[in-house]
């Protein structure tokens, strides 16, 4: 079970972004499609990093949009391991704002990806955690 909860941990993936303009939509705000595009790259990552096999996503469930994302923003992507199958596990993905030049940092959008563990034939395989 520790091998388990070490690699929830080593798995953590965050990245931070910038938002300039042209990611944004006609309100000056991020378009929800590159949120969305974002939040998968970081939930492949951390599935990769789970167990350093390949993973492909299958579904997004309920990503909830909360709060507008203004261009000029600074936008951090935290990725974390969930919940874990025989061939497959979810990444809950959090989205968080923050100002350029204040404190302020709030959550604006959550979602959970379910990514599946393929084979070198892009079939579904067991996933196994890797051995240090």
């Amino acid at each position: 079970m520790q091998a388990f909860s070490e690699a929830i941990e080593r798995s953590l993936t965050q990245q931070v972004k910038m938002v300039f303009p042209d990611s944004t939509n006609h309100y000056n705000t991020l378009f929800g499609g590159i949120a969305l595009q974002w939040m998968d790259e970081v939930a492949f990552i951390t599935a990769t990093r789970f167990s350093r096999q390949a993973f492909v996503t299958v579904s997004s469930d309920k990503v909830d949009f909360k709060v507008a994302i203004p261009a000029g923003s600074i936008v951090e992507l935290i990725g974390r391991v969930v919940l874990v199958g025989k061939t497959s596990l979810q990444v809950e993905v959090q989205v968080w704002v923050e100002e350029m030049f204040s404190p302020k940092r709030e959550k604006a959008i959550q979602g959970r990806f379910s990514m599946v563990c393929i084979d070198s034939e892009k079939k579904p395989c067991m996933i196994q955690l890797e051995s240090n």
